[in-house]
């Protein structure tokens, strides 16, 4: 008899699999999280019923891969670099999102991440990414190229049975968290070619998603481990947020450096991850020194260019009124430009200040 709903058969027997009986439920007592055994058990936490959880990982779909961008659970959309190049927003539709934030709430916020990652975590920001590398005499920053489409459905898999599910629920959380591009998506140039696009074509972290963030860094803990570990071995300081990873050290390690960096590639490319060559750099005390935004050559600081940008930003919002500075459609723009100015008054009072007296001189009915 079939155990649960979606049970597959055996190759050569034919026999059903039962995959639901390999929970490891001390692990799941241990972080606090709800015992789950079959698709079943996922759909009532959920609220929904078991045909809607199958439509939602597309369970009846050949290879389980959208047929079209229509029929997809997700929102495409297209945004150049800055660094050139393209990167694919995956914005999961309403019910899947619903699903994908209770899996973050009551699951994934659970799960504690590596001290050493300072991205998307309740307490960490970009100012204590920043702190541990104030005041050094070198700053190396390195990164991580296509960070979300570079964590693939195996890891997700592996990360949800590490939390004690059994294989089954892991199958199925992981299918809620990952995405495929249909072969229909329309690609931003002719040239396709390259490793970037098709990673979009395997199941990947959509990055968009609520639970890409929390996943994404879960599968960077065994790089953290040992990028940490490097460091302290060199007698470093070492940070990531998100896909930027900062070491920091003093100048009697410079030289060390010749050995660091390929060092660290090493340990980026053995995690599965792609260090992004193109991004590597050495900033002295001599120049300015920022990590992620925020200037630490003698105390932490809004960068010049990031607050006279925010200015300008402003001052046009008095002139010609909000709507012509809102080129994201922000449906809350007075919000983003507040936490805009709250960032720069964390690091420079003064000058958040000066930006949140132009902001009470706007007239948001123009």
């Amino acid at each position: 008899d079939r155990p649960y709903h979606f049970a597959w058969p055996g190759p050569r027997t034919g026999e059903y699999l039962d995959l639901s009986t390999d929970a490891d439920e001390r692990w799941l007592q241990y972080y606090g999280l709800p015992t789950l055994r079959t698709p079943e058990d996922l759909a009532d936490w959920l609220h929904i019923p078991i045909g809607k959880l199958a439509w939602l990982t597309l369970r009846t779909n050949d290879g389980h891969r959208p047929v079209s961008t229509e029929a997809s659970h997700y929102r495409y959309q297209w945004i150049p670099k800055r660094s050139g190049g393209w990167r694919l927003i995956e914005a999961p539709k309403e019910q899947l999102r619903l699903v994908q934030t209770q899996i973050l709430r009551e699951i994934l916020d659970r799960i504690p991440p590596h001290s050493s990652s300072h991205g998307f975590i309740a307490g960490r920001s970009i100012i204590t990414n920043a702190e541990p590398h104030l005041g050094q005499k070198f700053i190396l920053k390195l990164d991580l190229q296509d960070f979300y489409a570079s964590v693939r459905y195996a890891r997700i898999v592996a990360i949800y049975r590490s939390f004690g599910f059994s294989r089954e629920v892991s199958i199925w959380l992981a299918r809620l968290s990952t995405t495929a591009v249909p072969w229909s998506l329309q690609f931003p140039t002719r040239d396709a070619r390259s490793w970037t696009f098709h990673a979009y074509y395997a199941f990947h972290l959509p990055q968009g998603a609520p639970t890409s963030p929390a996943l994404a860094n879960l599968s960077a803990y065994g790089l953290d481990v040992r990028l940490a570990g490097m460091a302290a071995a060199y007698g470093l300081n070492y940070t990531r947020y998100a896909d930027d990873l900062t070491f920091s050290g003093p100048g009697r390690a410079f030289p060390s450096l010749r050995e660091v960096i390929p060092f660290a590639n090493r340990i980026i490319r053995s995690e599965r991850f792609r260090p992004n060559q193109k991004k590597a750099k050495v900033i002295r005390r001599s120049q300015r020194q920022t990590v992620t935004g925020v200037v630490v050559n003698e105390h932490l600081n809004v960068s010049r260019q990031e607050y006279d940008r925010l200015k300008a930003i402003l001052h046009n919002c008095v002139k010609m009124g909000p709507s012509s500075q809102n080129r994201g459609e922000l449906a809350d723009f007075p919000a983003h430009l507040r936490g805009k100015i709250a960032h720069v008054m964390l690091l420079n009072e003064d000058r958040g200040l000066k930006l949140l007296e132009i902001y009470h001189r706007i007239d948001w009915s123009r």
